[in-house]
């Protein structure tokens, strides 16, 4: 259903997000030990200290998943993950950023190990959906890009995204899960009732492929088919923050990070509005 070769799930595409996590957690650990103010106001109405929280809880069902233990009950969209972040989130009361750096140090290290000697062709995840060993690790890696994001935003901080780094987020991870889970998963299906589009995805350095939008629904697609309303040309660490909502489009039009062409290029600002990712 999916064309590019990078989305297969193949070993090599697990050892390649094993290896990004070892270059990211540690700069990851470094970041959640220097915040000076884990009550600091972060993404939404989680403090800085809840985002670092919330990191270790997906480096735990990460692993459990990859371990085939059982994981949170949670249905996998925007709504069903508040529901269960929340949960885990008030079941457990750490906030202190030093305790909290170590538990995700030590998370990513039985990560590590429990990757290393996976040798599934796929593993129970979230919502029983079935994933391939590379896609979880690739969702881990993006949680961490995203979360890290968030913590160095809050906290004044750098944080540079790699391109292959965002890469394999997202043609490892995001898109797998696009084509695993139900077609309204990514939606808010109030604003995507009658929204109808199909959208080409170039990533830069990556492969292509094709967005359809069709009344709430949203599913992948070889990429290069007719009728296409608009293509999208992107640097994926560019993407991946305006995807998840934290940034703005225009601003990645303008500095050249992302392109639009096609017929109705003017769906492109619509189709953000109707996605939701969980």
């Amino acid at each position: 259903m999916v064309p590019a070769p990078t989305h297969s799930g193949a070993p090599d595409t697990l050892a390649q997000a094993c290896a990004a996590l070892r270059d990211v957690v540690p700069r990851l650990v470094a970041l959640v030990r220097s915040v000076p103010d884990a009550n600091a106001a972060s993404v939404g109405t989680w403090t800085v200290g809840d985002v670092a929280a919330h990191l270790s809880h997906v480096f735990r069902f990460d692993t459990d998943a990859l371990a085939g233990r059982p994981v949170p009950q949670a249905t996998v969209t925007s709504a069903g993950m508040a529901e269960a972040n929340a949960k885990m989130l008030a079941e457990d009361g750490e906030r202190d950023p030093a305790v909290l750096a170590d538990r995700i140090g030590t998370l990513a290290t039985e990560f590590d190990d429990v990757a290393s000697r996976s040798r599934a062709a796929t593993i129970g995840w979230l919502q029983d959906i079935r994933l391939p060993p590379s896609a979880v690790a690739c969702h881990l890696l993006e949680e961490c890009l995203i979360h890290g994001h968030d913590i160095a935003r809050a906290t004044g901080r750098p944080w540079p995204i790699r391109r292959r780094h965002a890469l394999l987020a997202v043609e490892g991870g995001v898109l797998p899960l696009m084509a695993a889970l139900p077609p309204t998963a990514f939606l808010d299906q109030e604003k995507a009732g009658s929204f109808r589009a199909r959208v080409e995805l170039r990533l830069r350095g990556g492969g292509h492929t094709l967005l359809v939008f069709d009344r709430g629904s949203l599913k992948l697609d070889a990429a290069g088919a007719r009728d296409v309303d608009a293509h999208i040309s992107a640097d994926a660490p560019a993407l991946m923050l305006v995807f998840i909502g934290r940034q703005g489009l225009w601003k990645q039009l303008l500095e050249g990070k992302l392109a639009a062409w096609g017929p109705r290029p003017w769906k492109l600002p619509r189709m953000l509005t109707v996605i939701s990712p969980p």
